[in-house]
């Protein structure tokens, strides 16, 4: 039952998205929510740019859809607090989306945009989300290899990866198709994982994603009919980082913070060297520019926007793989043991 519930999850919001995003496409093109040709961009001609919100519905949609089904007849909540969680997830997924959709019509300095970011990540720990700790890779005994983090490391952490992880979402979004790719075979390797060790509405959650994201990217691919915007990579960006908070907080073998940091390690590497590449210009690391690596395989090495996209689909596919395997070498801690 609780398979076919994901299964739901994942065609709603894939019909959902496929549905309203030639509406949403509609709405931008009406009101001049056009997105230029600039440094991060490679397409020509102006597209529209607020296409997160055809995500963000079908998402939405999925997930209220299904849930209403499951609290009454399969048991996906196992107790209030992942209730709790659940709605926290959904409150902050949908203020980042908004400040998203605020960027992209009106749009935000940088520093605005950050503060903003800030307000959200804090919202979220005021629900929970918070990363408690970590195993030990080193101890294999499964009653001490787990390591607790104060409150004062604690915090500053779970701000550090909320405004990291939206950032680097972000920073991937370049060229026609890769982040809805990236986010669909991602998404599916961590649900894969959620499963692997029962962590039922991590996986629920994600299989919304998956599901919402395809549903966009046959308008998103190469030539793209509209873009995700800001409103789509923070909102996928804040998505990501809250399952995996919510991963470790309720078991620690289920989605570790290693496990998304291998599966999404293309985007963070590309967005660490990225700061580097732009600290050592001087400039600052909010200006755009075309260094970063699905840029590089155009301009440097010859290839097109969709041979690109096809060749970081199959990396994301082989981290995914590589996640997996690592994955089942995670023991639950004795106080986390048992929940399922």
């Amino acid at each position: 039952m609780i398979g076919l519930l994901f299964a739901a999850a994942l065609v709603m919001g894939c019909v959902t998205s496929l549905f309203v995003t030639p509406f949403v496409r509609r709405l931008a093109q009406h009101v001049g929510m056009l997105d230029v040709a600039g440094e991060r961009r490679m397409h020509e001609d102006p597209k529209p740019r607020i296409g997160g919100i055809a995500v963000y519905l079908g998402f939405a949609f999925a997930l209220f859809s299904t849930v209403g089904f499951a609290l009454h007849s399969t048991p996906i909540f196992h107790d209030p607090e992942e209730i709790h969680s659940f709605l926290g997830l959904l409150f902050g997924g949908t203020l980042i989306l908004g400040i998203g959709i605020w960027d992209d019509v009106m749009g935000m300095r940088p520093r605005n945009k950050l503060i903003a970011q800030i307000v959200v990540a804090l919202v979220s720990m005021i629900y929970g989300f918070i990363v408690p700790g970590f195993n030990n890779p080193f101890d294999h005994n499964p009653n001490t290899n787990w390591i607790a983090f104060p409150t004062w490391v604690a915090v500053p952490l779970t701000l550090v990866w909320y405004l990291g992880m939206m950032n680097a979402i972000n920073f991937i979004d370049g060229l026609d198709g890769l982040l809805s790719g990236i986010t669909a075979i991602s998404a599916a390797s961590l649900f894969i994982i959620a499963m692997q060790h029962g962590h039922s509405v991590v996986a629920l959650v994600l299989a919304a994603l998956i599901g919402a994201t395809l549903g966009f990217l046959p308008y998103n691919f190469n030539p793209a009919k509209i873009i995700l915007g800001d409103s789509g990579a923070l909102f996928i960006g804040y998505v990501f980082a809250t399952v995996s908070i919510m991963g470790v907080a309720k078991s620690a073998i289920a989605i570790s913070l290693l496990i998304p940091v291998i599966v999404l390690a293309l985007p963070i590497l590309d967005t660490a060297a990225t700061i580097v590449r732009r600290t050592r210009a001087g400039r600052s690391i909010t200006d755009a520019d075309r260094g970063h690596f699905h840029h590089q395989l155009v301009f440097k090495y010859g290839l097109n926007v969709r041979q690109a996209v096809l060749l970081i689909y199959v990396v994301c596919v082989i981290l995914g793989a590589a996640a997996l395997a690592i994955s089942g070498s995670f023991h639950a801690p004795t106080h986390l043991a048992g929940i399922y």
